[in-house]
């Protein structure tokens, strides 16, 4: 991906530079960009991986979806917490994920204590297993679960491309 970034770079600088125009312009630049992408998009299996616009989507999807999950969750903590009556159940849960590697299982414990309503309390040593905290297991463990799968879906797509 990297490599791909640079290349695509340059092309946009070749094209400011062989546009002999009197001044840089940003709109000359992000032509030569987008002409870039253009032949970066055609020229891409000769990289040996997925073109990097297709990780720069999934990763701006990811974020919809925490951004999704973080406001779904908050409504039913604001729910819980505006009831007459509180009657939660707080709980602890195990969960066997399908990460693989520090970054994807770093990534998945953030988001998952980031969404309000269940922290990551704990990963077993041999790090497949989580052990979560949520503040109602009765209502909130599917919740939870649901969006630790889509979670989970989301972040194969941005590391493994």
């Amino acid at each position: 991906m990297p490599a791909q970034l640079l290349i695509n770079i340059m092309i946009a600088l070749l094209w400011t530079l062989l546009m002999d125009e009197d001044a840089f312009y940003l709109s000359t630049f992000i032509g030569g960009y987008l002409i870039g992408i253009g032949i970066l998009f055609m020229m891409h299996r000769f990289f040996g991986a997925k073109f990097y616009l297709l990780r720069v989507y999934s990763t701006i999807r990811l974020l919809f979806i925490f951004i999704s999950e973080l406001a779904q969750s908050s409504l039913l903590i604001i729910k819980q917490i505006l009831s007459p009556k509180l009657n939660i159940k707080p709980g602890i849960f195990t969960y066997e994920h399908s990460m693989e590697g520090a970054y994807e299982l770093t990534t998945l414990a953030l988001l998952l204590t980031l969404t309000p309503g269940s922290v990551v309390m704990e990963v077993s040593p041999d790090g497949k297993v989580f052990y979560i905290h949520a503040m109602d297991v009765e209502e909130s463990r599917d919740t939870v679960l649901r969006s630790i799968k889509t979670f989970e879906k989301a972040i194969m797509e941005v590391t493994r491309g």
